[in-house]
């Protein structure tokens, strides 16, 4: 019989080891069944095309909603459709680590230019002891620009060395929630009326941000079940940042716009809000994980039995790219990025866990879902690359002489080029939506830039394959192995705020 921790290794084990035995499949395969293999890769390609094709059309339905959101006085709907909205209070978390001023200052800027009634916005600055200074000197900042622009700005500083925890943002907002329920209840405010934030320090909401989100929870049916999430878009550095990072922010921007679109398999991701209630009810942020940003869906999703949902909103927050003094070592900022985002892996083995916990409370169907969806997700993002690339091409140059006379063999390479050229519409579809979210090009970069904003997309394969299913694979196979990845901060900086 397995004990409960041998148990949850084994769930950690499962997603590793059907990647990595998808490869030495393929690999073994390729030399010793090339037929079967390529049977295989054609079956891989069109479920991908599938794939593709799915997420353009999911992406085309959420451009269109992201245009209409823009296009709508969220700030009027609310004022003249909502009779109560007066009656919530918006706490903004901010965690902060070492990043510099001029970062938190545009952040901080945007939520006081938002169009809402700034006296019902309380600002959170959740900063680390580890960097005691310089958490006290930001706030110091912030209370002399931002004193008088909100209804309070509260700091929590976050202690080091705190027991059956890993340091990172997750700690720091679980820290910082129960400092600020003791706040809550002090002001008396009902947690089903306080709505929460939570933002990266670099996130510069817009302007119509806080409008839209308050007249989305009071329309909602059940606003306190519900997390809602708006589009991560990565342009604040974005002209600045070399050409792989260009590439990977918008394919991110791409996922969450289609994600928004498909409802029913969104989860929450980067900044987002929901209701302190829920926060409370959830037992708050994990403090032991890494992907703090998704897990605390899950959480919610179990506390409330599988009655929990997100709602989407069609409009941007932007964000940082992971950019550096130097491009390479931008580049080991975005890996080890990625690495941090595909450690959602231990999702898996959680679901798997608790699901079995929950007995019948939660459908069968619906726990096979949400498994699915994460399974499904890590396992694609760790092989699709691979196997189109190399791996589909494998068993076509090391087969024999007898299997190269097979009409099969004949016709693969055909057939494989005509559903690849199918899926590369998505990627056409990208590159042509990337203008129109392109922030001012500013008058230091020459007007061709844009054509290499064009040609940057041909970079594409490699970023896939080095840059997202590389360190993608680098963390399923620590979590397979029980080497757990604590959380590293993504370095971002703005060519503004590098010395020369």
């Amino acid at each position: 019989m397995l004990s409960d921790y041998q148990r949850y290794r084994l769930y950690e084990i499962l997603p590793g080891l059907t990647i990595w035995g998808t490869l030495v499949f393929s690999l073994v395969l390729s030399f010793t069944k090339p037929l079967w293999m390529i049977y295989f890769v054609i079956l891989f390609d069109i479920y991908w095309v599938l794939k593709v094709t799915n997420f353009s059309f999911y992406l085309i339905v959420a451009w269109s909603r992201f245009a209409h959101a823009r296009r709508t006085d969220w700030k009027d709907k609310l004022f003249h459709e909502v009779p109560d909205w007066q009656t919530k209070h918006h706490v903004v978390f901010l965690t902060l680590y070492n990043e510099e001023w001029a970062v938190v200052q545009s952040a901080i800027q945007s939520i006081c230019d938002a169009a809402y009634d700034p006296a019902q916005f309380t600002i959170v600055v959740a900063g680390e002891e580890r960097k005691k200074e310089h958490y006290q000197d930001i706030l110091q900042q912030i209370h002399t620009t931002f004193g008088d622009c909100f209804y309070d700005i509260v700091g929590t500083c976050h202690p080091a060395g705190l027991q059956d925890e890993i340091p990172g943002k997750g700690s720091n907002l679980h820290y910082a929630e129960h400092q600020m329920q003791q706040y809550i209840d002090t002001k008396g405010w009902s947690y089903d009326d306080v709505i929460a934030t939570m933002f990266d320090i670099d996130t510069v909401c817009h302007t119509l941000y806080f409008s839209y989100l308050t007249y989305l929870y009071c329309t909602h049916p059940n606003p306190t079940r519900s997390s809602y999430q708006p589009i991560a878009v990565y342009d604040n550095n974005m002209w600045d940042s070399p050409a792989m990072l260009r590439i990977m922010a918008f394919g991110t921007t791409f996922w969450t716009l289609t994600s928004l679109a498909r409802q029913d398999a969104l989860v929450t991701f980067s900044s987002h809000s929901m209701s302190f209630r829920a926060i409370v009810d959830a037992g708050f942020h994990d403090k032991r994980i890494v992907s703090e940003d998704s897990r605390i869906f899950y959480q919610c999703l179990l506390a409330y039995n599988g009655t929990y949902e997100v709602t989407p909103m069609y409009i941007p927050v932007s964000m940082d790219t992971v950019r550096d003094d130097s491009w390479w070592q931008s580049i080991k900022n975005l890996y080890k990025q990625q690495r941090r985002w595909a450690w959602g892996v231990e999702h898996v083995p959680f679901l798997l866990y608790e699901f079995g916990k929950k007995g019948t409370l939660i459908p069968l169907w619906k726990k096979c879902k949400w498994v699915f969806i994460e399974w499904e997700g890590k396992w694609s993002w760790c092989l699709v690359a691979l196997l189109i690339t190399f791996l589909g091409r494998l068993p076509l140059w090391v087969a024999p002489e007898s299997v190269r006379q097979s009409a099969l063999f004949f016709n693969a390479p055909y057939l494989l080029q005509t559903l690849m050229t199918i899926a590369m519409l998505g990627m056409v579809l990208s590159a042509v939506l990337s203008f129109p979210l392109l922030p001012p090009r500013p008058d230091s970069h020459p007007r061709h830039q844009y054509i290499i904003m064009l040609l940057q997309w041909l970079l594409l394969p490699i970023s896939l394959i080095f840059l997202s299913a590389i360190p993608a694979i680098d963390a399923v196979t620590h979590l397979m192995f029980g080497k757990y990845l604590g959380f590293n901060v993504s370095q971002k900086k703005r060519k503004s705020l590098v010395s020369s």
